[in-house]
């Protein structure tokens, strides 16, 4: 064990003496500690917070991960798990002195296995890069966030990551079949295999969504599906947000389970029209896609119901695309949504939280009012069937003043979506950005159970500490410093 010294002048000499003992460990180019070689990790998708890591380990192999965690452990080194780093809460953000653990080279297809409908993949295999592998043989892989094809499956799993499909198929939870992890003291781990349900404790369950505070996962295998005959989508277009929001309730109540059933309100349709040219209706106030599959006769059979509930809420227009090309030009202005909103507001906060469809019409009206409050921009882009909101909060990153607005605006949207039966995040996790609100949905009995579950896998709390509790008050965690903050 590296021995922590005493004087403030020998901190240096300490993080030398990690590094070197980290790069004995991995292979030549595997670890990156120079100052301007570590910018790119010093934050991830929630770019507001930035901290630079002592060090970035890029091991090759579960083993490789597991002698990296074991070092630390052995050292009292804080280590952040890492992906793309296309987390919009803080998930991957580092902390002073803590060594993020990027698992990008660990990137290959291990098995395919089409007689049990499952793969096995490294976590830094890309969300598409999983559908593209099976693609050929008429297979997919369901969940679909909007960084598919930059997000990686590892952090997929940490997040229990979502998409526009989910409404249909579910999130990544209800697609997972096992995992290998690597715990903080260095032991790996098989949980699950090739089958739906393993015997003994929902051990699949808690790790599913635990934002790498319990363990660091290296490899996913995951549920592959039969692909669909084909897909067709519309558009329909009201005249105010609280009517299309009444209409994904109309439809969610009838019974009716598109594959997805996104909204966008005016600000996004303008955005995204200029940005993809997918003829989205510019006189229209909100906008829904919805999206069916199954054969073609399947397909006219949904449509022409669905169409039927739409026109009882009077909307502006409604358009049935005829083709797949039509669909995918529909959807190439949703998927590309993000970016586009960056053209109008290169600053803005992505919130996510989850509340009953029912209450979609007042939460919407709430957001409305707030926007107004606050003198801040606000595009709705959601996946509105299973409730899960992302208001895009626009703001000046170069006026502090404007990004507290943001940040405390959020925080109230948040607030909302718990008053109103929902919860704090739908799909993006806790991290950072979330953590402080935890008290709003948690009790602090229900939040010392959670804590103590950390402990277990972690008693010195060195695996991505500073995220999803509280730092300070009775809901604390231990008590972490973040210069970012």
């Amino acid at each position: 064990m590296i021995p922590l010294p005493a004087p403030k002048q020998d901190v240096l000499q300490r993080r030398a003496a990690i590094v070197a003992g980290l790069r004995d460990l991995l292979p030549e180019s595997g670890l990156i500690s120079e100052p301007n070689r570590l910018k790119p990790y010093e934050t991830d998708g929630l770019s507001a917070y930035r901290m630079p890591p002592m060090a970035v380990a890029l091991p090759e192999t579960t083993e490789q991960v597991a002698a990296v965690l074991r070092f630390c452990s052995r050292n009292g080194v804080r280590v952040v798990p890492r992906g793309a780093g296309t987390s919009l809460s803080g998930g991957a953000l580092p902390m002073e002195d803590s060594v993020v653990v990027g698992l990008m080279r660990m990137n290959r297809i291990l098995d395919i296995d089409y007689a049990d409908r499952c793969a096995t993949v490294q976590a830094g295999v890309t969300n598409i890069g999983v559908t593209n592998a099976v693609s050929a043989n008429g297979f997919f892989y369901a969940p679909d966030p909007s960084s598919q094809l930059a997000c990686m499956i590892g952090g997929n799993v940490n997040m229990n990551s979502g998409g526009a499909h989910c409404l249909k198929y579910g999130v990544t939870a209800n697609n997972l079949l096992g995992l290998k992890i690597v715990t903080i003291d260095g032991d790996i781990l098989d949980i699950g295999g090739h089958h739906l349900d393993a015997a003994g404790y929902d051990w699949l369950g808690l790790l599913t969504g635990s934002e790498g505070m319990l363990a660091v996962v290296t490899e996913v295998t995951v549920r592959i599906l039969r692909a669909p005959e084909g897909a067709r989508a519309m558009l329909a277009a009201f005249a105010s947000n609280e009517v299309a929001g009444a209409c994904v309730d109309s439809i969610i109540s009838s019974g009716i389970i598109p594959v997805a059933l996104e909204f966008m309100d005016r600000p996004a349709i303008h955005a995204c029209e200029a940005f993809a040219h997918a003829g989205y209706p510019l006189d229209a106030e909100a906008m829904l896609i919805i999206e069916v599959e199954g054969s073609t006769a399947e397909q006219d059979d949904l449509l022409g119901r669905l169409s039927a509930i739409c026109n009882r809420h009077d909307p502006i227009s409604l358009k049935v695309s005829q083709s797949a090309e039509e669909s995918l030009a529909i959807w190439k202005g949703r998927k590309g949504a993000f970016g586009a909103i960056g053209r109008i507001s290169p600053d803005y906060l992505c919130m996510d939280g989850t509340i009953p469809t029912s209450q979609l019409p007042l939460v919407l009206r709430r957001i409305g009012e707030m926007s107004a409050g606050y003198g801040l921009g606000v595009a709705n882009i959601f996946h509105a069937g299973d409730g899960n909101l992302h208001p895009l909060i626009m703001f000046d990153a170069n006026d502090p003043a404007s990004f507290h607005k943001a940040e405390t605006f959020g925080a109230d949207i948040l607030r909302l979506c718990v008053e109103v039966g929902g919860c704090l995040t739908g799909e993006h996790g806790v991290g950072v950005e979330k953590r402080d609100l935890m008290p709003v949905q948690f009790a602090p009995h229900e939040l010392a159970q959670q804590r103590r579950i950390k402990s277990a896998f972690d008693p010195d709390w060195l695996l991505n500490p500073s995220k999803v509790f509280p730092l300070v008050g009775p809901a604390a965690g231990p008590v972490l410093s973040m210069a970012a903050e």
